[in-house]
């Protein structure tokens, strides 16, 4: 009698395939099995086949559960290569386990069938007889389809296990849909792509090479431990070659594990699961991300089977197709379409790109496509520079309703007829088209209407046309600030986009720079559904972003929400700040000073006086916190801390200029980023700290340690002979120190750069500058040579892979993150950037970090009040979680007193343990989050782990003294009840909606005090994430919560942006502040943790990190002069850094009554920064007045000069008329 065999598999397919063999299988699957369940299923089996993709692991409680049964088991893993701990694990003998593995790898109903009667016969001796595993093709076309000469190719690859089992059906329907769509079908089974370089696949690389486009429901191609390829990985860990060496797209198709009724209900649509095996995971093969369109429906006997959906098949097939065109056009032939960001929607705005000359990288990209053959019609690109291109644009109209007039809407480039729009309207899902209705009214609606046509601000060069992108509506209806996180497009934005796909006929979107607006409309996190708005609006158009390198995480919003193919850029030149104005006339009256205290010691009081003098006419003292001059006794250590100071704020690495597309760094640039970059530590080919940073390593040399230097930068030190008779200057303090040591940095590079970067000539260069051959500091030198120079000089790539991607090429995936916090391995720019392995967060290396970071905002606070902060809260965002890989969460983990469990082979998390509070030698410090939505897209995992963190912390017996979570957790349950309320910390924003709120209410003015940005605030951020809250809405308890905040924190990890640089920081940093304040009529202590230097970070206020920012960026004449070399953009700069303080001042308080006048003197009265604005970007320069004279207004410039205010409102008023003009 044949046995009965209990075949327990992860892989569905299995399943499918024993069911319908013939033989007596009972089946399940283990993901879906409770250990409770395994009795019933194993009463009356004779022997057990359990296997298990990602190990032992996968189902741990349930294998010991299985072999304690004492049944006949064999063990075994979920890929074709064994599984030695499984295997061993098999109560069988080793050879019966290794042929059940060789029947179920070659797979299919025969082999199934056969595996009984080999298992029947061996274990239990029945005699059945059975035949050997047949070998079925590992790879092939599936079906046979019909060939239409002209046609692009779609390939469509999936598992072999599914062409045995028979569960096509979902392949089938991408087919059909891709021929619908106007392609080719070539459907293609394969075990997996991680063979793909081997001899035995070439048959399977000659089929796919007759494809113009993949389309993979396959897992990725390049590794298993993707931890390990991220930015300072091993660059050798991730092989993802062959799929590249196709040189087409490569999208992945999303096959989800969850029925489409659990995707149409959910605002995150993916489970953590499938968001990381089928998006984050594969974009380290550079694959694209469409859309869900196939789903695990449940089938006979409870196995699942894909079915796919046709509306989403249909936008699978149509991304793919427009793809594979872009192949067989000819560059003449091909229409593109370069969109412009803005907001807010004013004049001065337009570009908005972080880090990037917008307007003149517009004006390469023209030129290089003018020499690839695109037809740019009668534009003469010898005449165009950035400022008359953006000039032109708005002269054509723009979108700034000030200064908009019927005349130019009249005459624009893109006006659609209002009978056009509504039949595009009516393709919408219905439930858009009625939010759209509701908000916007009947279309066409009356934003941007005229004489019955919606109008789009546009110019057109032939086949190519500079779109600004529509506005995103919160400034044309700011009601909707205070209500509607999110708000729908406007009609305006849909028509816009609909007009470039369906009048212009656009075969591909370039959005220039980080970051435009689409990508943040309201929907699915991943994986959109046709009402959600980005996939409504970009529909099927090829869409290629230029997009910085060291924001990973909003470029990947482009990547899951539009299908996007970024190709990265280089961060923006880096300097250091160095000294200017009244600080360099200060530093030099405190080498006076030393020099006077032991030659002539009688001048020293009016030497004092001159200092103190010179600090107040600075305001210094406020940074100093020293309000009266010190008296005779402690004026000496004064001016070691004013020396120590000053050092600390020209030692800040600040950009010095823009990023121009496609512009490799040379000559001073060059020398000046390789320096930047050489000041960390590197991490690279998998090692921290595989080369120490050149100071650092010169330091070490003459016995001195960098760090204790920058830590004390005011301490006396002692210098050695040896490192002052190489560099003239002062050397009696650290800041000195510091100063001879970025001397001979210097020298070295130049020395370097000067010889042509020739690595063996290294050692020379040290031996020239040092006086010998310093074996650190010629290895650093030899790493800029052999490794950082050449990847600048790739930044060309960035242009070319542009071209590449509209030519229909594949663009090579690369890492992402900071170059200058020693991820020399996120060059050379131009790749198709790739994050993190979104469950190997936080790493091991940034437990170290964010641990640090913790431990150093306990002892400032402590420092400040004398008191352990009973709560902290912590903006956490997704951007940061991908460039750091998880300070952020590590550090919240440890206020709490976690620490992450990982498992060693694949580096991910697995868990976490509570440290017991004596370790910790503190009490377990309570915590709020404030995510952003990215984050919760990103990261659904990470935040169940801080949920069930928090609440273990909460749960814990342990004195309320020692654990300030379990005190309030104690304190919300006496008075509610509610447990899962009483431990809900993460808020975040309205599932579907992104952002804070706060830019658009400043912007639009429509606001009175701290009631007004609480209430904004709240009602943006007040939805609570965690186990069983999915975004619930609860302003109640985010309120109570809040209430608790002692401490407002939030983490800058890189020196290549600043607080003042972007809208993002004072909208949830500042954002938090006000809350607390409106709530308990007080701020509470907001400080900033720096990570910059990882390895030495650093606790400051926000107050002191606002004027370190503004004394060495904001108001330094080199960043002026910089901005200046960029014409409109750098005036565009110089306006959205008022803004933005303005911004940290209204919620946070941090801007003083003279950093006000100094702005109003350094950007408007300085008359050779007024004459640029007023040529390059006029709208900016009366921005800025406007914006100080509101801060005048508002109270939040206290005490003006009346004479300033009155020279500011003659420049307006000047302004406004020649504008008008």
């Amino acid at each position: 009698m044949p046995a009965r065999v209990l075949l327990l598999s992860t892989a569905d397919t299995d399943l499918l395939a024993a069911r319908d063999c013939g033989a007596d299988y009972r089946v399940a699957n283990p993901a879906r099995v409770a250990v409770a369940d395994l009795p019933a299923l194993l009463n009356g089996v004779d022997l057990v086949v359990v296997r298990l993709l990602g190990g032992r692991r996968a189902w741990e409680d349930g294998l010991t559960a299985l072999l304690a049964a004492g049944l006949p088991t064999v063990c075994l893993g979920g890929e074709a290569t064994p599984d030695a701990e499984l295997m061993a694990a098999s109560t069988v003998p080793a050879g019966v386990v290794a042929q059940a593995l060789a029947y179920l790898v070659d797979g299919g109903r025969d082999n199934l069938r056969e595996l009984a009667g080999f298992l029947s016969d061996t274990v239990l001796l029945t005699g059945e007889g059975f035949a050997p595993p047949a070998r079925a093709p590992l790879y092939g076309p599936h079906g046979s389809r019909a060939w239409v000469e002209g046609r692009p190719t779609v390939g469509v690859i999936f598992y072999r296990a599914h062409e045995l089992a028979g569960n096509t059906a979902f392949v089938d329907s991408l087919a059909d849909a891709i021929e619908a769509a106007g392609g080719n079908a070539l459907p293609v089974f394969c075990g997996s792509l991680r063979g793909l370089a081997g001899a035995e696949a070439d048959g399977l690389r000659a089929l796919l090479g007759r494809c113009d486009v993949l389309v993979a429901t396959v897992l990725a191609a390049g590794g298993a431990v993707a931890a390990e390829a991220s930015a300072g990985g091993d660059e050798d860990a991730w092989d993802a070659g062959a799929l590249a060496a196709l040189d087409i797209p490569v999208v992945q198709g999303l096959c989800l594990t969850t029925s489409r009724q659990t995707w149409v209900e959910s605002t995150a649509a993916l489970s953590p699961m499938d968001a990381a095996m089928q998006v984050a995971i594969p974009e380290f093969d550079g694959r694209l991300i469409s859309v869900p369109f196939s789903f695990k429906e449940a089938g006979p006997d409870g196995i699942p089977v894909y079915l796919a959906d046709p509306e989403r098949a249909a936008r699978v097939a149509g991304i793919a197709v427009s793809l594979a065109r872009l192949r067989h056009l000819a560059n003449g032939d091909k229409k593109l379409a370069i969109v412009l960001s803005s907001y807010p929607t004013k004049h001065s705005r337009v570009g908005n790109a972080v880090g990037l000359d917008t307007p003149a990288s517009a004006v390469v990209l023209l030129r290089a496509m003018a020499e690839a053959g695109y037809r740019l019609g009668d534009l003469d690109l010898s005449t165009v520079d950035g400022d008359t291109l953006i000039h032109q644009l708005i002269a054509a109209g723009g979108h700034d309703v000030e200064w908009l007039t019927e005349e130019q809407m009249g005459q624009a480039a893109i006006r659609v007829p209002t009978a056009r729009y509504l039949e595009w309207f009516g393709r919408l899902p219905e439930p858009l088209r009625a939010s759209m209705t509701e908000h916007w009214g009947a279309p066409p609606g009356e934003l941007y209407v005229e004489d019955g046509q919606l109008y789009v601000a546009a110019l057109r060069f032939g086949n190519v046309v500079l779109m600004i992108q529509p506005p995103r509506g919160f400034g044309e209806n700011p009601v909707a600030i205070y209500h509607d996180p999110d708000l729908p497009p406007s009609h305006q934005y849909l028509a816009g986009y609909r007009w470039l796909a369906e009048e212009f006929g656009a075969h591909a979107v370039i959005h220039l720079g980080k970051h435009g607006t689409l990508e943040w409309l309201p929907g699915k996190g991943l994986g959109l559904a046709a009402d959600c708005a980005p996939d409504a609006v970009l529909s099927d158009l090829p869409f290629v972003y230029p997009f910085i390198v060291n924001d990973p995480g909003e470029g990947t919003q482009a990547k899951r929400r539009g299908h996007a193919v970024v190709v990265d850029h280089m961060i923006p030149p880096m300097a250091r700040a160095d000294t200017y104005g009244e600080m360099a006339k200060l530093e030099q009256l405190l080498d006076e000073y030393a020099t006077v205290q032991a030659l002539d010691p009688d001048k020293v009081p009016t030497l004092r006086a001159q200092i103190w003098t010179l600090i107040q006419a600075a305001q210094l003292h406020h940074d100093l916190h020293q309000d009266e001059q010190p008296d005779a006794a402690d004026f000496d250590d004064f001016v070691l801390h004013v020396d120590g100071y000053l050092c600390e704020v020209k030692d800040v690495q600040i950009r010095d200029g823009l990023h121009i597309l496609g512009r490799a760094p040379d000559g001073e640039e060059l020398v000046n980023d390789v320096l930047a970059v050489l000041r960390a530590r590197q991490v690279f080919g998998g090692t921290v700290g595989a080369l120490p940073g050149l100071r650092a390593a010169m330091a070490s040399h003459f016995g001195l340690d960098e760090q204790d230097l920058l830590a004390d930068p005011g301490a006396s030190v002692v210098a050695p002979e040896s490192l002052t008779g190489l560099v003239d200057g002062p050397a009696r303090t650290a800041s000195d120190v510091v100063d001879l040591l970025e001397s001979l940095a210097r020298k070295l590079v130049l020395g370097t750069n000067t010889l042509g970067w020739d690595a063996e000539k290294a050692g020379l260069v040290a031996a020239e500058v040092l006086g010998e051959a310093v074996p650190d500091v010629v290895a650093v030198l030899r790493f800029a040579c052999v490794e950082l120079v050449p990847r600048l000089a790739r930044t060309t790539d960035e242009v070319r892979n542009v071209l590449h991607a509209l030519d229909g090429g594949f663009v090579p995936p690369g890492p992402s993150g900071s170059p200058t916090r020693g991820l020399v391995s996120v060059l050379p720019t131009g790749r198709n950037f790739y994050s993190v392995d979104p469950k190997a967060i936080p790493s091991r290396n940034s437990f170290d970090v964010g641990s640090a970071l913790a431990d150093s905002l306990i002892v400032r606070h402590r420092e400040d009040t004398g008191q352990w902060p009973s709560s902290v809260g912590l903006t956490v965002w997704g951007t940061s979680a991908m460039r750091t890989q998880g300070d952020d969460i590590a550090e919240l983990l440890w206020l709490l007193g976690c620490r992450p469990v990982w498992d060693e082979a694949s580096r991910r998390v697995t868990g976490f343990e509570a440290v017991p509070v004596a370790e910790l030698g503190r009490p377990r410090i309570d915590v709020v989050v404030r995510i952003s939505g990215f984050f919760r897209d990103a990261f659904p995992h990470v935040v169940t782990l801080l949920d069930e963190a928090i609440d273990t912390v909460a749960r814990l017996d342990e004195p309320d003294e020692d654990n300030f979570v379990a005190a309030h957790y104690r304190a919300d349950l006496a008075a509610h009840g509610d447990e899962r309320r009483a431990s809900t910390r993460i808020f975040g924003s309205k599932p579907g909606a992104y952002g804070a709120g706060l830019l658009p209410l400043i912007d639009a003015r429509n606001w009175r005090d701290d009631k007004d940005l609480a209430e904004v605030y709240a009602t943006w951020g007040g939805y609570a994430y965690g186990r069983g809250l999915d975004g619930r809405q609860a302003r109640a308890d985010m309120e109570t919560a809040f209430r608790r905040i002692q401490v407002a924190a939030k983490n800058v990890d890189t020196r290549e942006h600043d607080i003042a640089d972007s809208d993002d920081y004072f909208q949830y940093h500042g954002g938090m502040v006000a809350m607390v304040r409106s709530l308990t009529g007080a701020s509470p202590a907001a400080y900033v943790g720096d990570s910059a230097v990882p390895h030495a970070v650093k606790t400051r206020t926000l107050g002191e990190e606002t004027r370190r920012v503004f004394r060495a960026r904001v108001v330094n004449p080199r960043w002026i002069a910089a901005m200046q070399r960029h014409g409109y953009k750098g005036a565009f700069e110089l306006a959205a850094t008022v803004d933005y303080l303005f911004g940290f001042d209204a919620t946070a308080g941090v801007v003083d009554d003279w950093m006000y006048a100094k702005l109003a003197e350094s950007y408007v009265f300085d008359a050779q920064v007024q004459e640029f604005m007023r040529k390059s970007n006029p709208w900016a320069l009366r921005g800025v007045t406007e914006r100080l004279l509101e801060a005048a207004d508002r109270g939040l410039w206290a005490e003006p000069d009346a004479e300033v205010l009155d020279q500011l409102r003659a420049v307006y008023l000047e302004l406004e008329g020649q504008l008008e003009d």
